[in-house]
């Protein structure tokens, strides 16, 4: 992927070295155009160091420069963007080299912002962004916390490991583009005590990692996930549950808004039918008894809706996996079933994984591979059917 970065002037752009160096490890190819502004705060050497190219700073260096970097890259990235920047794109300017090619591209640009949090709240400011928004230009943040002015609030430029989760998106097919997708993720738990749960292996890898690929894929993503240790995604709507009931309710308050759902997560199967108010204590000459309900079917109720989304299941079995997930995928009667076989050392808490997905259209194996890449064979089969 080619990409053109636009540094503006401010404390932030210190975050621009780092962004290049990841995305070059990533193997992006980058090229740095600079305000002069920008030169302020960090060298162009340090730039050009970090991408192998010659950092642009000079509308007059080149007078054909801006009409050839507007058509080189895949993407424009300004990073960060000022208040200044965001302005003077809105209102056209090509006084300088990085405004000239602005007007000039009709490649995808992302303003990554930065500012103080009173410049950010301004009504210009506020005006400005809607203005570009509905041009198609994308912001990503400005994010909340200290500001170098040693203020508090909405300004900080975005951390570059959450930049580097949305720029993919503008790499795929946007196969997903203007749909919702509503996704449950990793295990429920049911108390039986104030201590002690019951719940299953799940880590919550194959719900994010599907989140990320709808994502990627043009999707607006809504993650309604279990407790778990994964990364959060900074480019969807994360609603946290810890019970069965929990995540139900979650699902229903969403369902509407969704084109397709992805029940995804390891919702136990049973619950107590009542929990202790106080940690059951261990009695040598007895062994307590537990007595349990059934959990709401969360993917049932939904394929039962009038007007429901497209749907995918997940069917987690330690035997007859092919036989009981194909069970599960007439009687649920949803779109897409995956099976999926768990147990010691296969599925849960593993980065790699082997699938089978059936479907109307007959059945598919998907080989042993990562999280990732099994999520991207996913959405590329349920983008098709």
């Amino acid at each position: 992927m080619k990409i053109l970065l636009g540094v503006t002037g401010s404390i932030a752009a210190y975050k621009a070295l780092d962004l290049v160096s990841q995305l070059v490890q990533c193997g992006a190819e980058v090229k740095v155009v600079m305000s002069q502004h920008a030169k302020q705060f960090v060298a162009p050497l340090s730039f050009a160091t970090l991408s192998h190219h010659t950092v642009y700073d000079d509308l007059f260096e080149d007078p054909l420069a801006h009409i050839e970097l507007a058509k080189w890259p895949d993407l424009i990235v300004i990073a960060p963007a000022t208040a200044q920047s965001i302005a003077k794109y809105r209102g056209g300017f090509a006084e300088d080299l990085l405004g000239s090619i602005l007007l000039a591209t009709s490649k995808k640009v992302v303003m990554v912002a930065a500012m103080n949090q009173a410049m950010w709240a301004h009504p210009a400011v506020v005006e400005n962004v809607h203005i570009l928004t509905q041009r198609g230009v994308d912001f990503l943040g400005p994010m909340s916390g200290l500001q170098a002015c040693g203020d508090m609030g909405v300004g900080r430029m975005m951390e570059v490991a959450d930049i580097l989760c949305f720029l993919p998106r503008y790499e795929q097919v946007q196969s997903l583009k203007d749909k919702t997708v509503l996704i449950t993720a990793g295990p429920t738990q049911e108390a039986l005590d104030p201590v002690r749960y019951l719940s299953n292996h799940s880590s919550g890898k194959m719900g994010y990692a599907l989140a990320h690929s709808c994502y990627n894929h043009g999707a607006k993503v809504i993650l309604i996930a279990g407790p778990n240790a994964q990364p959060i995604l900074p480019f969807c709507e994360t609603i946290p549950v810890v019970t069965a009931a929990e995540m139900r309710d979650a699902v229903i308050s969403k369902i509407d808004e969704a084109d397709i759902f992805i029940a995804c997560a390891a919702v136990c199967d049973f619950k107590p039918n009542s929990v202790h108010a106080h940690k059951i204590k261990k009695q040598c000459d007895q062994n307590p008894m537990l007595s349990l309900q059934a959990n709401p079917d969360i993917l049932a109720e939904v394929a039962a809706r009038p007007n429901r989304p497209f749907l995918v299941g997940f069917s987690a079995e330690t035997e007859s996996v092919l036989e009981n997930a194909q069970q599960k995928f007439h009687h649920k009667q949803v779109d897409l079933m995956i099976a999926n076989q768990v147990g010691p050392g296969l599925g849960f808490s593993q980065d790699e994984h082997e699938l089978t997905l059936i479907h109307a259209a007959g059945i598919q194996v998907l080989p042993k591979m990562m999280k990732s890449q099994l999520a991207d064979q996913i959405v590329s089969v349920l983008s098709s059917l």
